[in-house]
């Protein structure tokens, strides 16, 4: 049987990793291994692991035979897991179900986009799963009561529907967005390009002064308004009912063949290029 892996960056109490993972029981052996808190927005993180020694806990999910519960981002869960910490290999990361669509630049800072790039890195296929909420999530995360009404099997059979595919294949990246709707009422699905912007990103950031601590500021947020995108983008497809396959790139060099910028100044400095 494989061995899947299944985390997410909202924490191991998230009603969605939870319906993700009992759905992934499916595929084979699952190990749930996920942060203890919430990391929503750790990318590929590992904490700084010189100065703390994060810790594992044993957990319980329903349904689940296996759980841990990492004092660390999910890219950290999914490095202990590779490393031999939870007896053996695996075959698969499956990471989610994160509330609210990971589109455009959202997938650079999701940790739950995140875990399935870390998998890659390491040989071993990874899929994000993620579903749009109520509303707009903003830059991939719900806020307020974005979640009442979430559809979380929809995007769970979604997922595992994908990982079904990608299992025992090459170590590819998938990201799944999957529309807040019941699974009879999905339009289809589409591979998609990122798009040019979150379904809604943030607006404005401005500093308000500290009362009593000159010199120090809080952070005060406003958010934009919704975005209409692309029909062929990974945002464009999830409004329009749409379940969105992007396949990601590893991070890694260019071709080395094609222009270095500041190549001649760095022969000037250094001598010749190599």
């Amino acid at each position: 049987m494989p061995r899947i892996l299944v985390t997410n960056d909202d924490g191991i109490d998230s009603a969605g990793l939870h319906s993700l993972a009992r759905a992934a029981t499916a595929l084979g052996d699952v190990v749930v291994v996920a942060p203890d808190t919430e990391y929503s927005g750790a990318s590929v993180a590992l904490g700084p692991l010189h100065l703390v020694q994060p810790d594992v806990h044993e957990a319980s999910i329903e349904g689940v035979p296996e759980a841990w519960a990492v004092s660390g981002p999910p890219a950290l869960c999914v490095y202990y897991a590779r490393l031999g910490a939870f007896d053996g290999d695996f075959d698969m990361v499956l990471s989610g179900i994160n509330p609210g669509a990971n589109v455009g630049r959202s997938v650079q800072h999701s940790g739950t986009v995140g875990a399935a790039l870390t998998a890659i890195s390491g040989g071993i296929p990874g899929v994000a799963v993620s579903q749009s909420v109520r509303g707009a999530a903003v830059e991939g995360q719900a806020v307020g009561d974005g979640l009442d009404g979430q559809q979380w099997e929809t995007a769970a059979t979604v997922g595992v529907t994908v990982a079904r595919a990608v299992l025992g294949g090459p170590a590819v990246a998938v990201n799944v967005n999957v529309p807040n709707l019941a699974l009879e009422d999905l339009v289809g699905w589409r591979p998609t390009v990122l798009a040019p912007a979150p379904s809604r990103g943030i607006g404005e950031v401005r500093l308000s002064p500290k009362e009593g601590a000159p010199g120090s500021y809080t952070v005060k947020l406003s958010w934009g308004e919704p975005q209409h995108l692309p029909a062929d983008s990974d945002g464009g497809a999830v409004g329009r009912g749409l379940v969105s396959v992007s396949v990601l790139s590893p991070v890694g060099a260019q071709d080395p063949s094609l222009p270095v910028p500041g190549a001649s100044e760095l022969t000037a400095l250094v001598g010749r290029g190599q």
